[in-house]
């Protein structure tokens, strides 16, 4: 009988071990769909979206339109095969010339006042370049002294009327007038802000006019990492520099640097 004892036990052995290579398949077949590999960045552990390309890409394009208002050049490009509506700040380009430019500010119903015409897309770029490896500086999305609204179309902002100097202030005529007196030197202008660009080179670069030059289109450019609001009038306190060259292109006859909001 010792014989039937060792098969009855070797039979639950058996027994058993089918049991466990039968669940362990079913497990196994539970988990078996494919997994999602997501892009995370290694050092967070935080899931990174993709770079979107645009902001860097190159365009070549040839200009088959050319339209200038008092400020700015609006250009109608040819793009493989694809027609776009440019504007850059006023500048002489040549019908059927080839240019290059990086970037832009996409705008959707953008009114140019001079030619009462909208454009239902147009972009909004910093320059237009003959060469093509833009080795002239030409930043991403816009200029500081080449600046375009991105609300305003091509009517710019102007202060008509004269605003009176904050407290041991001067006015814009008195300091283009005596420039050298002010070279170096703190200084508080009141102004509205009739143009700027945000955060290129680290800074905000504001345009003020204050109403006491017969020229309305000269304003004071100024630099700071205050937040002014395009059409605010302020009072600002900082440092005159003259023939300032930020390089890059970027040279000024005279500047407001390190500006600072005052009551």
């Amino acid at each position: 009988m010792w014989y039937l004892k060792a098969i009855n036990t070797k039979n639950e052995k058996m027994k058993t071990l089918i049991f466990a290579c039968t669940f362990i398949t079913l497990l196994t077949a539970c988990n078996s769909n494919p997994k999602v590999i997501e892009a995370v960045d290694t050092t967070t552990g935080v899931e990174q979206p993709a770079a979107d390309p645009a902001a860097s890409q190159i365009h070549k394009v040839v200009v088959e339109e050319v339209l200038h208002t008092s400020k700015y050049t609006y250009l109608n490009v040819s793009e493989d095969g694809t027609m776009t509506w440019i504007a850059i700040p006023k500048k002489e380009v040549k019908k059927g010339g080839t240019y290059y430019y990086r970037g832009g500010l996409k705008k959707t119903n953008f009114k140019s006042v001079e030619y009462d015409r909208v454009f239902e897309t147009l972009y909004l770029v910093s320059d237009v370049s003959e060469d093509p490896t833009l080795s002239g500086g030409m930043a991403a999305g816009g200029s500081p002294h080449g600046n375009m609204s991105a609300d305003a179309g091509d009517e710019p902002l102007e202060q008509k009327t004269k605003i009176e100097p904050v407290t041991g202030g001067i006015t814009i005529s008195e300091l283009l007038e005596n420039r050298k007196k002010y070279e170096g030197k703190t200084v508080r202008i009141k102004g509205r802000c009739v143009k700027l660009n945000n955060m290129i080179m680290s800074r905000n670069w504001i345009h003020l006019q204050d109403g006491s030059l017969k020229d309305k289109s000269i304003d004071l450019t100024i630099t700071t990492t205050e937040n002014i609001a395009l059409g605010s009038i302020v009072a600002v306190e900082g440092i005159i520099s003259l023939n300032k060259d930020f390089g890059a292109g970027y040279k000024y006859d005279i500047i407001m640097e390190e500006a600072k909001l005052i009551p």
